[in-house]
């Protein structure tokens, strides 16, 4: 399918009330780029996108025109098993991202594979100008990075960034919450040495104590650990 045929059929999945919602909570993109189509339909649309030879016309048709063709997008590269192919599509692609849930939905099954071979590439995407390419490097170590491959320079990586955008703050938070979940005692130090700036630290904590994964005992302490911001 080209890019028209794949957009027409977009158009004919929209759900204006599901439009109206989302650009709600994704408030970095313009309202009237958002379609309307619903997760389950565009995940089914890449599977069948993805068996099609004709798609590379509509991925490299980018930036896209519409924030629906930006999940479309990520879905289909999300399904690419070859490594080296995956990772020139996601990287042609990150720059394009300018949205919270699109880079969120970018996840390819070809870097579960090989996690080690991606760490290369997250060294250079942390490093990045582009909001969302700094993200999404944070997310792929907090997915890969975190369970028998953690090692605390992977969590000195992403202690490193310093960035006043909110949607990096917000991803570092996270990934210090689940840190914590899964990494108790080697984390707990970031924590009590400040290693984050004062909003990311509070919201790491507050992230924490929502979580079920931390005991009674560890979120009371972590409560300790917050710290006065300056107004």
């Amino acid at each position: 399918m080209n890019r028209d045929e794949i957009v027409a059929e977009l158009l004919q999945m929209r759900d204006q009330d599901y439009a109206v919602m989302q650009a709600k909570i994704i408030p970095t993109v313009n309202s009237d780029r958002i379609i309307g189509v619903r997760t389950p339909a565009l995940r089914a649309f890449a599977k069948r996108l993805n068996k099609d030879s004709g798609t590379g016309e509509f991925l490299s048709a980018l930036p896209h025109q519409y924030f629906d063709e930006d999940q479309l997008h990520a879905f289909v590269i999300s399904l690419e098993k070859d490594f080296d192919k995956c990772i020139a599509e996601v990287s042609a692609f990150l720059p394009f991202i300018d949205n919270w849930a699109t880079c969120d939905q970018l996840n390819p099954i070809s870097f579960k594979k090989d996690p080690e071979k991606l760490l290369p590439y997250i060294q250079t995407w942390i490093k990045s100008e582009k909001t969302y390419t700094v993200r999404f490097a944070i997310g792929m170590l907090m997915q890969h990075f975190l369970n028998e491959r953690f090692d605390t320079k992977y969590a000195d990586m992403v202690a490193a960034v310093r960035s006043e955008e909110y949607y990096i703050k917000m991803m570092i938070a996270w990934y210090f919450a689940t840190a914590l979940a899964k990494q108790y005692e080697s984390i707990l130090p970031y924590l009590e040495e400040k290693k984050l700036d004062d909003w990311t630290h509070n919201k790491a904590i507050q992230k924490s104590a929502e979580s079920y994964r931390i005991t009674d005992e560890q979120k009371a302490y972590l409560k300790t650990l917050k710290v006065r911001q300056s107004r």
